[in-house]
């Protein structure tokens, strides 16, 4: 009985340091887990424990015993400390100026969970689009999402505001996060072994499909398809969560050209935008960057030859937007990821493929990029020429996020020339923007905006 004693105290003692990180980093994307109920669960238990030591006599148990109870009563000031600062931030963040809220707020595109709090984002002009997934739709209803949806537009436009970009991922397979309740279908890669023209009309038909159901909810951007190449069995041994193999077209560059170029067809003719991924390619990485940072290692000459020809001739083809991935292209800037790398997004994608279209980063809350330095990746990804900044998987951390890019705006640090491209951009690829302006060609694109050529 002494001994099993014994082992209790060491595992309280263990399980005090625990609880205090897990409090006191309570509004980490990592620990979404513990937000709400478990915030609660958290505190409770603490509290317990400290009355719990009290009234075994711990605090006469001398030094020891008192810095037991202390240790326990950790969690719960952590806690009110990790709450008040991140509402002390989000507090800035809603008093941002109403001229730079939407000037740097046509940049962000977020995932939520509370309606009220992104609505109020949405009308101050704090965000330019929001991502739809399982869990706004969750235990509830196709009807009563596309009235949740209506009604964020039309408080954008009591606003004055051009409309949400409102985006989803359904690609089909195993990514089909508003499936049920829309039509689940196969991925695409179930087309690869038809003949081509088969495969094209299916594509197609999967396309149309998808932007119907999707275009009938309100959502108009579908962040699909995959275009990365197939890896080759198990070389990405820890890829947790991106699950490249699953969702790849084909590991023939050619034959994910033709599918993804019917199925964006068939997007755009139900009134959806596409959206390729994840530039500059996941299929020769053997990270996730979900958790992880990750290298792509391969020459050049071997990337534009291969990997790359199905995102030169999607984004020649169509009005297709470009998502870039969290992947260290390391022979061109072995110093940070290709999202926020300017020698990739503007010396390749901008100056040498002349794509000229909306450039989107993949989720800015993936550890490739959340733990490092967030702050440094905003601003470059800006200054690089990216237009929109994706906050997908835990929304609450775009006041983090946003206040990086304030702060950067304040200091100076953020190019005015790249700023002022993007936002032309972005007024040509969204049409509801241009009718809030009256200068004659400001939303028509200049001729040195061009399209993507194909090779």
């Amino acid at each position: 009985m002494q001994i099993l004693r014994r082992i209790g105290i060491i595992l309280v003692w263990f399980a005090g340091p625990v609880f205090v990180f897990a409090a006191a980093n309570k509004n980490d994307p990592y620990l979404i887990l513990l937000r709400g109920p478990g915030n609660i669960v958290l505190a409770i238990a603490s509290i317990i424990a400290v009355v719990m030591l009290i009234r075994r006599g711990y605090w006469r148990r001398g030094i020891a015993g008192g810095l037991l109870i202390l240790l326990w009563c950790l969690p719960s000031l952590s806690m009110l400390g990790a709450h008040a600062s991140f509402e002390w931030r989000k507090r800035s963040v809603l008093q941002t100026d109403a001229a730079q809220a939407r000037s740097l707020g046509r940049h962000f595109v977020v995932g939520y969970s509370s309606f009220p709090e992104v609505a109020v984002l949405a009308e101050k002009g704090l965000i330019s689009g929001v991502y739809i997934t399982r869990h706004n739709i969750a235990g509830s209803s196709a009807a009563h999402l596309k009235e949740e949806i209506a009604a964020l537009q039309e408080k954008r436009r009591a606003a004055g505001l051009p409309p949400l970009m409102v985006a989803a991922d359904q690609e089909g397979g195993i990514v089909s996060h508003l499936a049920p309740p829309l039509t689940k279908l196969p991925a695409l890669s179930t087309l690869a072994g038809l003949a081509p023209d088969i495969r094209a009309k299916k594509a197609e038909a999967f396309g149309r499909v998808h932007g119907q159901e999707l275009a009938a909810l309100g959502v108009n951007q579908n962040l699909a398809p995959v275009l990365d190449i197939r890896p080759e069995l198990k070389r990405n041994r820890f890829d947790f969560n991106t699950l490249i193999g699953q969702r790849a077209i084909s590991d023939d560059p050619a034959i994910v050209a033709d599918i993804a170029r019917a199925y964006v067809n068939g997007l755009e003719a139900s009134g959806v935008g596409a959206t390729v991924k994840h530039f500059p390619g996941l299929g020769r990485v053997r990270t996730d960057t979900h958790h992880f940072s990750a290298d792509l290692d391969t020459p050049l000459e071997e990337l534009e030859a291969s990997d790359w020809i199905p995102f030169r001739k999607v984004l020649a083809g169509s009005k297709a937007q470009l998502m870039i991935g969290h992947v260290t292209l390391t022979s061109v800037d072995p110093d940070r990821p290709a999202s926020h790398s300017r020698r990739v997004v503007d010396g390749i994608v901008r100056k040498k493929w002349n794509y000229q279209g909306v450039v989107m980063t993949d989720d800015l809350v993936m550890g490739a990029i959340y733990q490092r330095n967030v702050c440094t990746a905003v601003v470059e990804a800006l200054n690089a020429g990216v237009d929109l900044l994706l906050v997908a998987f835990d929304g609450a951390q775009f006041y983090r996020i946003f206040g990086c890019a304030v702060a950067a705006s304040a200091e100076g640090r953020l190019d005015s020339a790249m700023l002022g491209d993007s936002e032309v951009r972005l007024k040509w690829a969204f049409p509801g923007e241009c009718q809030k302006h009256d200068v004659p060609g400001e939303c028509t694109m200049p001729l040195r905006l061009g399209s993507a050529t194909g090779g």
